[in-house]
Formats: structure tokens, sequence, C-alpha cells
């Protein structure tokens, strides 16, 4: 072999090796910074004797969610968020964005990734900065939810607030997102791996399993309950009913405008405060629609998360038939008149567009493992100074709004520079 092709293949051979450590040296550092698949709570607690949230002395007290349409109400600020996957919850994660930063409020933030090290359990001390006794007027990431840890953060007399989807919609939208990191669907060789899966589950779903989770009962488990409870077990039914006691409002991601005018009430909030525009959707093409009988399999699959979804769905409507049918029409209709006007206000073009088409690396949304499917927006390039902040702040994907607000993301920073190293 000539020498300068033996030269090559020795440049060749020590680049590989100088990629393979480097790989590897920030493989082990994430790996040393993520936390423990299915830590149990004891683990996680925040030590004994950690005072709890209380207001300071002269301080007054949070104010007692209220019904706006009681009259008199003020606004809510203290609010827990139990952020669930996979739920339009990005959308409205940045709906309380916005309301904190205009009012100056105080967040419970992770630290150094955008999530409280889901999939563990939440424990006060994951809380940036935290010091006992501490206490916030938000928390809204990414947890596996304590309701006690939770409680200790804020004002006694705060709003707990989640959102729920259709679960073989979530289960159909969990697979395609995160599928490429749960290893046991790589057996899965055919087209449509979301159908050859349901076709036969228990040949491929592996409950201890790295990543597991998502693909099973994933309401459950974000709720912080054992998403692999027989479904005869008396403990599913006192879960929803736990569920129904601890939170004020179940929002529904299928109804979203809806859910939305009924936060506003219940917080004595302005229209202007829950104006969005959808965070973290999928492009068309990349989101095939289960059919009648994969519907059927995918909701059989998730049996737990479909008790949840249909306890919560009557209840919301109970609360639609409260707040009164012709009023929701009205509000929803302003609200959507609202986002309409904001729309030609702030976005380049009109509607979302692919990432490639994303000119702004600053609005740039995270995308799953092996696909660029999570549209984002342009924004106009000309707004008046009386949109200008608020455009801006509705278009910012997640991750950089974390990082305007000043958190601390050094391990989200160092898996991306891990996945553009490899060209994830």
């Amino acid at each position: 072999m000539p020498l300068p092709q033996k030269k090559r293949w020795v440049s060749m051979a020590k680049g590989l090796v100088l990629g393979a450590l480097f790989t590897s040296l920030l493989l082990l550092l994430y790996s040393y910074a993520a936390p423990p698949l299915h830590t149990g709570l004891a683990s996680t607690r925040t030590p004994e004797g950690t005072a709890p949230c209380a207001p300071a002395p002269g301080e007054p007290e949070a104010l007692t969610p209220a019904n706006g349409s009681a009259g008199g109400c003020q606004p809510q600020r203290d609010i827990v968020f139990m952020k669930t996957h996979k739920t339009a919850s990005s959308t409205l994660l940045n709906i309380l964005f916005r309301f904190g930063q205009k009012h100056g409020l105080k967040f419970a933030f992770p630290n150094g990734r955008n999530d409280f090290d889901y999939p563990a359990f939440f424990a006060r001390s994951l809380v940036q900065d935290y010091r006992p006794g501490a206490c916030f007027n938000i928390i809204c990431n990414h947890m596996r939810f304590h309701y006690e840890e939770v409680r200790g953060l804020v004002p006694p007399n705060a709003t707990f607030i989640t959102v729920l989807r259709d679960p073989a919609r979530l289960f159909e939208s969990s697979f395609h997102y995160f599928g490429s990191v749960v290893p046991f669907t790589w057996k899965l060789s055919g087209r449509d791996k979301l159908a050859e899966f349901l076709q036969d589950p228990d040949r491929y779903y592996d409950p201890n399993g790295y990543n597991a989770h998502y693909l099973r009962n994933l309401l459950f488990f974000d709720l912080g309950y054992d998403s692999g409870l027989d479904p005869g077990n008396p403990q599913v039914q006192e879960h929803i009913l736990e569920v129904e006691r601890r939170f004020h409002l179940v929002l529904l991601q299928e109804y979203f405008d809806e859910s939305l005018v009924l936060l506003k009430d219940l917080l004595c909030w302005e229209l202007e405060d829950v104006l969005y525009f959808k965070l973290n959707a999928r492009r068309a093409s990349a989101v095939p629609r289960l059919s009648g009988e994969l519907y059927r399999r995918a909701t059989a699959w998730n049996v737990l998360d479909a008790r949840l979804y249909r306890h919560f769905n009557a209840s919301f409507w109970r609360k639609v038939e409260a707040f009164g049918r012709e009023r929701m029409a009205r509000e929803v209709a302003a609200l959507r008149r609202a986002n309409e006007r904001m729309r030609r206000i702030c976005i380049d073009g009109g509607q979302a567009v692919d990432a490639a088409a994303i000119q702004d690396s600053a609005m740039q949304p995270w995308q799953p493992l092996g696909a660029k499917s999570i549209l984002g927006y342009n924004l106009k390039k000309s707004i008046g100074q009386r949109h200008a902040q608020l455009c801006r702040r509705m278009l910012t994907p997640e991750i950089q709004y974390l990082m305007d607000l000043g958190v601390n993301l050094w391990v989200t920073k160092l898996w991306k520079l891990i996945r553009d190293f490899l060209r994830w």
C-alpha cells in the first residue's frame, strides 16, 4: 500500500478513536447528571425537619382561588402546573412563563436541566438555589409528581392544575416522539412500528426496560402513580379520586380553548394572559392517525389512563355547564379572535414552519432524536413597539425561554452538544 494511503487510514483511525473517547466522556458526564430511572419516594424526600413554605411575617397569605363570575376576585399568582407529556403542556407552560415574568413572580426552576430529574420523583432539593423554607409562586416544569414535596414549596392556597389527553392519541404521540429512546422498540422491524407494537404489545414491552414508562399509562406515571397497576386493583380508583381532591382544575388537550377559559375564570386573569400560539407541535406528515381498531387497542393498552381520562372528561363538562354554555361559546370566540389577531401581528407567513425554515436560532424548538418533526415560527421583522415583546415571548420555545429566565441548563446544553456532535 502506498505511504500516503497508509497515512490517510492511520489518520482516520485516530479520528475515530478520538471521536469515540470524546463521545464516551460526554455520555459519562450526562449519565452522572441524569437521575436513576425508577427512584423510589423514600430516596427523593427532602430530609426531615425541612421547614414548609409559609407566608413571611407580615406578608398576606395567598388568595383562595375564586371563580371570576362571583365578582370581586383577585388575580391568583400562586400556581402549581403538573406538566404532563404530549398534552399541549408546552403551550400552557409558555402562558405561565409570560404571566410570571410580567408580574415579577418567583419560579421554582430545575437545576441543570429543563425538568426536575424526570423520571425520578420530584423533591424540593432539586429546585435551583433551594434553601429550606423557601417559598415560590409558580412550579411548572416536567416532573414525576410528589404532592407532599410540591406542597411544601408554595403558599397554602396555591392553585393546582394539570392537563390530560385522550390516552390513545397520547400514546400515539409519545410512541413517535420517544420511541427512538425506548430500546425494546428497536426490535420492531416493520414500516409501521406503532401498528406492529399494538398487534401484540406484551411481545415487545418490558416494564423494567429503559424509558419504558413513555409507552404505557404515561399520565398515571407522570402523576406519581404505578403505571403497571392491575386495572382491577382498588388503588386505581383511589388514585383518580386523589387527583380530583388535589387539583383545582384538570384541563383537556382536546378542548384547549374551553380549558383556558375555565382557567382564566378560576385564576381571575385577563384575556391577554391566556393568549397563545401552539408550541412543540409536530409536522402533519409525521403524525399518522390510528385506525378504529388500533385506536381501541391503544386505549385498552393504556387502560389506567383511559379510566383517568373518562373521569375528568365528565367532570370537565360539569364545570362547563356550571360556567354556562352560552357564556363559554362567547369567551372561546373572543379568545380565538384575539389569537388570530396576534398571529397576524407576530408570525412571518402567518403559520408554523419546518425546523429548516426557521431563520432565528433562538426560535428553534427542541427536536426528538433522529428527526426534525417539531414545527416552529419565524417572528415578523417589523412589529410595532406595543406588541414586539409579547410576540417574541409567545413564540419563544421552552428551552430558550428558560435560559431567558436565568435557569442553569448545563445538562441540557451538554446533551445538545452530544447530539450535534453525533448529528442525531
